[in-house]
């Protein structure tokens, strides 16, 4: 059983910055995307950001510029570095790794609260 362990969500103020944490203990996959995704409480999941194995990545347009994505390969850990949070950045997060599989493992969720 794959488990990914999401971390550094809370609450913070408009205009500051969290870095939230994704990583398993698991091992002997190869893994390809990492990827973070949000929803808030309205809306449906959306792709915020994405890392592939060669380190490219893409993001949600409203995102670009204030969220950065990285990725450790050695720890099975993804990063995403939220900088310039507004409001309209509330929800909750989750991360998800994809393998050559291909298969899919998603995180548990972490909340993210961003007040005005």
């Amino acid at each position: 059983q794959v488990q990914l362990v999401e971390s550094g969500g809370g609450l913070v103020q408009a205009g500051g910055s969290l870095r939230l944490t994704c990583r398993t203990s698991s091992d002997g996959f190869s893994l390809n995307a990492m990827r973070w995704y949000r929803q808030a409480p309205t809306t449906p999941r959306e792709l915020v950001a994405s890392v592939m194995r060669g380190g490219d990545t893409d993001y949600l347009d409203s995102v670009k510029g204030r969220f950065t994505v990285s990725r450790d390969d050695i720890r099975n850990t993804v990063y995403l570095q939220m900088n310039n949070l507004n409001p309209e950045d509330t929800g909750v997060y989750y991360c998800k790794f994809e393998t050559w599989g291909p298969q899919e493992y998603w995180g548990q969720g972490i909340q993210v609260t961003v007040s005005s």
